[in-house]
């Protein structure tokens, strides 16, 4: 039979034992590392998002005004071109034919003109001596005048043959870049054909459309000076993010309401130097409506939603997390979140991980 004072002994030192490895699994429960982020406060202005599409500042049809061969096409599609460049050539032989028959008789009529003008001077010398009849005057002067007449139908006529002449050559109205052309050299052009279109593409209008509504809370914002009109106060983007950034501004708005939709075109001004932006394309316009003075903005990410709205978990001075409810407002910058109840600038808030924690955690806080 075993000594019972021994076996106490053993269960003692059991119990020592067993103790001492529970508190060395305490001591090895350290606070997790969670990020966190502090609650900001600044003046923030606010933009409605409006769907629109681009238009180059000037673009038109290059339309033939003559028929004839196309002799040659003296551009790169795509690529700019001056103003006054000569873009396609029409077979010029016949037009310049035109001119040089037009010269021709214009100089024949001026020559009758000269004729008939010395006539009538002399006719009208010997009239007042009664060399002659009456009706030799009268004869003298409807000659006169139709020769005066058959000088100004020739240099009518020389004119419009020299305009016919310069429509062979199809120059660019103004500087910018043309599209491909659906002719070569060689095909025949007739008359009103659609030769390519140039787009004056430096500038480019994005048109947009608000309600009334919208307009009038727009226009009293901008009287109260609580919203900028400046020289890039409206924004620009894309489906895809495009290589630069292009802001622009308000530099028409249509004078009446379209009934059947019940909104107000919009134009918005935008230059673009790296040639980003093409005609056609659709666009989103972001323009300042007010701006909102020492709001509260977090992460908008670090928002969670239970049954009774958005809350943030708040880590207080003891780094435990507090779970509070907020009231929020608008999205700014794309990631931040007005909150307007719920936390104050300053606060720490887990910014990432919210499965991770819970309320009444203490965490070891850990700044981004």
């Amino acid at each position: 039979m075993k000594n019972p004072i021994f076996i106490l002994t053993l269960l003692a030192a059991t119990l020592a034992v067993g103790c001492q490895n529970k508190d060395q699994q305490v001591t090895t429960q350290v606070a997790p590392d969670i990020t966190v982020s502090v609650a900001a406060q600044d003046s923030v202005t606010l933009f409605a998002s409006y769907p629109g599409y681009l238009e180059a500042k000037n673009y038109v049809n290059l339309v033939a005004r003559v028929s004839g061969f196309q002799v040659a096409s003296n551009y790169t599609a795509g690529e700019p071109v001056a103003k006054g460049d000569t873009l396609f050539i029409i077979e010029p032989t016949q037009y310049q034919d035109a001119v040089a028959q037009a010269e021709a008789a214009l100089a024949t009529a001026k020559a009758e003109f000269y004729f008939a003008e010395n006539n009538y001077k002399r006719m009208k010398d010997v009239a007042n001596s009664n060399a002659i009849s009456e009706i030799d005057l009268i004869k003298s002067e409807a000659a006169y005048y139709q020769a005066e007449a058959a000088v100004m139908n020739a240099e009518a006529a020389l004119k419009t043959a020299r305009t016919n002449l310069s429509y062979c050559y199809i120059r660019a109205p103004f500087s910018g870049r043309p599209n491909s052309s659906n002719y070569g050299d060689g095909d025949y052009i007739t008359a009103s054909s659609y030769m390519a279109t140039l787009y004056q593409d430096n500038e480019m209008y994005a048109y947009f459309s608000i309600d009334d509504a919208q307009y009038m809370r727009f226009m009293q914002n901008f009287k109260n000076k609580r919203t900028s009109l400046g020289h890039d106060a409206v924004r620009l983007s894309f489906s895809e993010p495009l290589p630069h950034e292009y802001k622009g501004y308000i530099d028409y708005i249509a004078p009446n309401v379209d009934l059947s939709t019940g909104t107000i075109k919009v134009r918005v001004v935008v230059k673009n130097p790296y040639n980003d932006l093409k005609h056609g394309m659709y666009t989103t316009v972001h323009m300042p409506y007010t701006r909102s003075e020492k709001v509260v903005l977090v992460r908008d990410a670090s928002i969670g939603t239970d049954q009774v709205g958005k809350y943030l978990y708040v880590v207080n001075d003891s780094n435990r997390v507090e779970m509070r409810h907020v009231e929020t407002g608008e999205i700014y910058n794309d990631s931040l979140r007005i909150i307007y109840s719920g936390i104050n600038p300053g606060d720490k808030y887990v910014t990432y991980a919210l499965q991770k924690v819970r309320e009444g955690m203490t965490i070891n806080p850990v700044g981004q």
